[in-house]
């Protein structure tokens, strides 16, 4: 005697033998009475729904109906099934419905790995610009440094990527999003708040706080002090733009930063200058170069794209 779970097994194997029309016929004609109306409702022919309803029994080797004066009598198997045809309904229609929504982009997940500096400044305006558009959509951001940022890429565990710089890695694609001017965050009141753009020979008086010259800015800030042929170096290296922003609030230097980090040197109140000669930074968008991004990832960087374009880039807009 087989158990509830092996009935309800048995069950669901048996309705699944049937095709998707068949399933639509024996429902109409459970919940009808009868096969004309059943047609009806399916806008479909009363030949076409007998012959349909016909194979269905068929396949399934018993009768589902008999008849009796001219009206169609469920057995005892097709109400025994009835549960499982429901289910199998729900399953196909949530199923067809999670498929518009991917189809549509309003559902689904969105992974974004970033630099820092971009997680904090340029990110998250446009994940709320996209979330609005679609709110069951789920955002994972996280924040790494450039090469972790094009290895999560890469390895397809990230969807896409936005760091600072160029990128020379032929397992992605890196194009260019928007560009940033490279300058210096001062505490109020500093001696050099009255200059209008500040260069090495300004900034060697002072204790220099950036990020390592590994990093972009951290490279442009020792080319400087190579061209000008000064010697000079970082006092205080540190990997995010905020902890520099903080180290200057202390009182502690002078920090070079990149345009975005120094959005948020002016959220902390610090008087902001450009260093001199102008040095610009771009910011790339990092995909993976063998897999073709998802209707999400796509959405998303047609958003960043079309909130860059209608905003001033920090290169048109200099500090």
């Amino acid at each position: 005697m087989l158990s509830n779970k092996q009935f309800s097994r048995y069950h669901r194997q048996v309705v699944m033998t049937l095709n998707l029309r068949e399933l639509e016929v024996f429902r109409a004609v459970m919940e009808c009475g009868n096969v004309t109306a059943a047609a009806e409702a399916l806008r479909i022919s009363q030949p076409a729904a007998s012959k349909m309803l016909h194979q269905a029994e068929e396949r399934l080797g018993f009768a589902l109906f008999t008849r009796y004066r001219k009206r169609l009598i469920a057995t005892a198997e097709a109400h025994a099934l009835l549960p499982e045809l429901i289910g199998a309904f729900t399953a196909l229609q949530d199923m067809q419905r999670l498929a518009d929504d991917l189809r549509a982009g309003r559902s689904g997940q969105l992974s974004v790995a970033s630099v820092p500096a971009l997680t904090t400044t340029m990110l998250p305006p446009a994940i709320k610009a996209f979330r609005d558009a679609r709110p069951d959509v789920s955002v994972v951001l996280r924040s790494y440094t450039a090469l972790e940022t094009i290895n999560m890429v890469a390895d397809h565990r990230a969807d896409i990527g936005l760091i600072l710089g160029a990128a020379a890695d032929r397992r992605i694609e890196a194009r260019r999003l928007a560009t940033a001017e490279v300058g210096c965050a001062l505490p109020p009141g500093h001696p050099l708040k009255d200059k209008r753009g500040l260069n090495v020979t300004d900034l060697r008086q002072h204790a220099i706080i950036s990020l390592g010259p590994q990093q972009p800015v951290g490279a442009i800030l020792a080319r400087a002090f190579a061209d000008a042929g000064l010697p000079g170096g970082i006092a205080i290296e540190t990997s995010q733009s905020a902890a520099a922003c903080a180290l200057v609030r202390a009182g502690a230097g002078i920090a070079v930063l990149d345009g975005f980090g120094l959005q948020e040197a002016r959220a902390q109140g610090l008087l902001v200058r450009p260093l001199r000669p102008r040095a610009l930074l771009g910011v790339s968008l990092v995909l993976a170069r063998h897999r073709v991004p998802s209707r999400l990832a796509q959405a998303f960087v047609s958003l960043l794209d079309d909130s860059r374009q209608q905003a001033r880039t920090a290169e048109d807009a200099p500090l």
